[in-house]
C-alpha cells in the first residue's frame, strides 16, 4: 500500500476480489472487481474503496426447498493489512471511528483497495456492526453504511495521503454521499453554484438499475437524523429530490459524466431520468479471471499475449476443433464432478447440460424453462438427455425469490434419467466459474427491459459456451442467431437482427400457438422450440457445427465483452480529462 499516486477513486458498495473474501453479493461486486483487476493490467492510477463485511452477505443453505440464511465466517486479516489511519464519521450525533484495511491488486501496476471497518473497541456495540453485513438490516442501517462508504471513504483517502485524486467514480448510487462530503469541504455552511459545478467536474456515476425499485430512496427525516445537515437542507432537496432523498438523482445532479452499462440500458435510463445526458459503456468481464484453466492452457499455446490483449481472442475461430472440444470436456468434467459430489445430481459427462445461475427474483424468471415440464421431458426423450443445473440466492426479504427456489426443488422430485435437474447451494465465485465454463448452454431469461447488462453470459463466452437468452442487456449486442447463441423470442423481445426472415414469433402466430396475453408462456415455448429445432439437434448430431459455434462465442463475444475494453472506454469517455490522455 505504498503507492498513493492514484488519480481516480472508485467507490463500490461491494467488491468481488477473491472467492475467499465474501465482500460481494453478485454481479455488481464481481464487475467492480473485474474493473479494478483490468485497471491494474492497464497501469491505471486508481484506488478502490468499499466496506469490510466481516459477516459477508449470507451463506445459503437449502433445506427441503427452503432457503436458510446462515452467517458467513472468514478471517479478513488473512487477506487484508490493517492500516494505522482512522477517521471519524458523525452518525446520529455520535462520532463513529472508522479503520482502514488494505488490499493490493497486482498487475502491470499495483492497485490499492481500501476496506472501511467500524468494528472497533472505541465504538458502541451497535456502531461496531455498521460494516458487518452486506445489504443487511433496514433503511436506517443502509443509510449508516452509505454514510461510512461515501463520507468516510473520502475522509479516509485524505487521511491516507491520496493527494493526487482528481476523479471520484460512483459505482451505483450507494456511494453518492461522497459528493456531499466534497461539497461540504468549503466549510462555510453555504454551498454556492460554483461549488456544485466544481464537484460535478470531479464525479462520475455509473447506474446499473433499470427497475425503479432498485434506486435507493430515503425519507429526509431519517437522512438528517443520521448524517446531520452536511449541506443545507434546501440544497440537498434540490439535488436529491423534493419528497425523499433519491440516491440516483443525487449522483446524477453531482456528476459530469453518467453512463448505463449496455446500449439498451443507457436508453432505458435516459427515459427514466429525462433531462439528463446518460451515455453507455457496455460491461465486460476480466478474461484472465473467468477463463477456465483448460481454456487458459489452450489460449496460452495457440493465442500468445491473449492475457495482455483479449482482442487476440478474435483468432479463436482458427483453433483446432479437437483442442476446443478437449478443453470444454475438461471444464465440463469438473462441473459434473462438483454437482455429483455436492448435490448428488447423478449427472453424466456426455449429456447436454444447461446452466442457470442468477439472483433468484421475479423479473429474472429462473423457472421459465420449467413452465411445461412434460414438454421438456418430451424433448429429452426424442432428441437426447438434458441436464439442468441451477444456482443462485434469493434476497432474505424476497418472498417471491424464495418461492422460485422451492419451485425448482419441487420439479427436481419429478426428474428422471432423461431429464436430470440439480440445485447448487450458496452460489459464489467458485460455483460461477465452474458453471459458466462447464455447461453446454447458458440460459438467461429476464423480463425486458429490466436487465441492465448481465455478465454471466460473457463469462460463458470466454469458455466457448453459447447463450440462449431474451434480448435484453448485453445480449442485444452479443447475439448473432445461430452463431454466438440464440434469442428467446416472444412479445417482450424480437429475434436477433441477423436471424433469418420470418421470426419465430410470426411462425407461432400462424401455427396458433402464440399467447400474447401470457409472455411467460410464449417465451417458454420459444425456449422449447429453440432446443428442439436448433440447439439439441446440433449438439447431438452435428459436432462440427457445434464447435464452430463455440469458437464464434470466443472470437466474436469474448474478444469484445471483456473488462479491458470496458476500462479503455472509461478512460476515453470519462477519465481522460484527469489523466491528460
Amino acid at each position: 500500500m505504498e503507492d498513493r499516486n492514484a488519480r481516480i477513486a472508485y467507490f463500490s458498495m461491494e467488491l468481488g476480489l477473491s472467492k475467499q473474501m465474501p465482500t460481494y453479493c453478485g454481479g455488481l461486486g464481481l464487475l467492480a472487481g473485474d474493473l479494478l483487476y483490468s485497471a491494474a493490467d492497464l497501469n491505471l492510477p486508481i484506488v478502490g474503496v468499499t466496506l469490510l463485511y466481516k459477516k459477508g452477505h449470507f451463506y445459503q443453505k437449502i433445506n427441503a426447498g427452503e432457503q436458510q440464511e446462515l452467517p458467513v465466517h472468514w478471517s479478513h486479516d488473512d487477506f487484508l493489512m490493517r492500516l494505522p489511519q482512522k477517521i471519524a464519521v458523525t452518525i446520529e450525533g455520535r462520532s463513529v471511528a472508522v479503520q482502514a484495511w488494505g488490499f493490493t491488486i497486482k498487475g502491470n501496476a499495483d492497485v490499492p483497495v481500501i476496506f472501511l471497518d467500524t468494528d472497533l473497541p472505541e465504538n458502541s456495540a451497535e456502531d461496531r456492526t455498521i460494516t458487518h453485513t452486506l445489504y443487511g438490516g433496514d433503511e436506517r442501517y443502509r443509510i449508516m453504511q452509505e454514510a461510512v462508504l461515501g463520507i468516510g471513504g473520502v475522509r479516509m483517502l485524505n487521511a491516507l495521503g491520496f493527494e493526487s485524486l482528481s476523479l471520484y467514480h460512483m459505482n451505483e448510487g450507494h456511494s453518492a454521499l461522497l459528493a456531499l462530503e466534497l461539497l461540504s469541504r468549503g466549510g462555510s455552511g453555504e454551498v454556492s453554484e460554483a461549488a456544485v459545478e466544481a464537484v460535478k467536474k470531479r464525479c462520475i456515476f455509473t447506474t446499473h438499475t433499470p427497475a425503479p425499485s432498485g434506486h435507493d430512496k430515503f425519507e429526509y427525516t431519517l437522512v438528517f437524523n443520521i448524517i446531520g445537515e452536511i449541506v443545507p437542507k434546501k440544497m440537498l432537496m434540490r439535488l436529491g429530490g423534493e419528497d425523499r432523498l433519491n440516491m440516483t438523482l443525487l449522483a446524477l445532479n453531482l456528476s459530469h459524466y453518467v453512463n448505463g452499462v449496455a446500449k439498451k440500458h443507457g436508453e432505458v435510463s435516459s427515459r427514466m431520468f429525462p433531462g439528463y445526458h446518460i451515455e453507455s459503456i457496455t460491461n465486460g468481464v476480466n478474461s484472465k479471471r473467468w477463463t477456465s484453466e483448460a481454456f487458459k492452457h489452450l489460449f496460452d499455446r495457440r493465442l500468445p499475449h491473449w492475457q495482455d490483449d483479449p482482442l487476440q481472442l478474435r483468432k479463436a475461430a482458427h483453433l483446432p476443433d479437437e483442442e476446443v472440444l478437449a478443453a470444454h470436456r475438461e471444464a465440463k468434467s469438473r462441473l459434473i464432478d462438483y454437482a455429483n459430489e455436492k448435490a448428488n445430481a447423478g449427472f453424466d459427462y456426455d449429456f447436454f447440460t444447461i446452466g442457470f445461475a442468477r439472483r433468484f427474483t421475479g423479473y429474472k424468471r429462473p423457472t421459465l424453462i420449467l413452465n411445461n415440464i412434460e414438454r421438456l421431458k418430451g424433448i429429452a426423450n426424442s432428441l437426447g438427455p438434458i441436464q439442468l443445473v441451477f444456482a443462485g440466492k434469493a434476497h432474505p426479504k424476497d418472498a417471491e425469490g424464495k418461492a422460485l427456489i422451492r419451485r425448482v426443488y419441487e420439479v427436481i422430485k419429478s426428474s428422471d434419467d432423461r431429464l436430470r435437474i440439480c440445485y447448487l447451494e450458496n452460489y459464489d465465485m467458485e460455483t460461477a466459474m465452474l458453471m459458466t465454463s462447464g455447461v453446454d448452454l447458458w440460459l438467461n431469461n429476464p423480463k425486458p427491459p429490466q436487465e441492465a447488462s448481465g455478465t454471466s453470459g460473457m463469462k460463458a463466452a470466454h469458455n466457448g459456451v453459447p447463450s440462449l437468452s431474451t434480448l435484453d442487456g448485453w445480449w442485444i449486442e452479443g447475439c448473432i442467431e445461430g452463431v454466438t447463441g440464440w434469442a428467446i423470442e416472444g412479445s417482450t423481445g424480437s429475434a436477433c437482427s441477423s436471424s433469418v426472415p420470418g421470426s419465430e414469433s410470426e411462425r407461432r402466430d400462424k401455427e396458433g400457438r402464440s399467447d400474447k396475453n401470457d409472455p411467460d408462456m410464449e417465451e417458454a415455448e420459444s425456449i422449447y422450440l429453440k432446443l428442439e429445432k436448433m440447439i439439441m439437434p446440433t449438439f447431438y448430431n452435428n459436432n462440427a457445427a457445434w464447435v464452430k459455434i463455440m469458437k464464434s462465442c470466443i472470437s466474436i463475444n469474448a474478444s469484445f465483452f471483456n473488462s479491458q475494453r470496458m476500462v479503455k472506454q472509461y478512460v476515453v469517455n470519462a477519465y481522460n480529462t484527469c489523466l491528460g490522455r
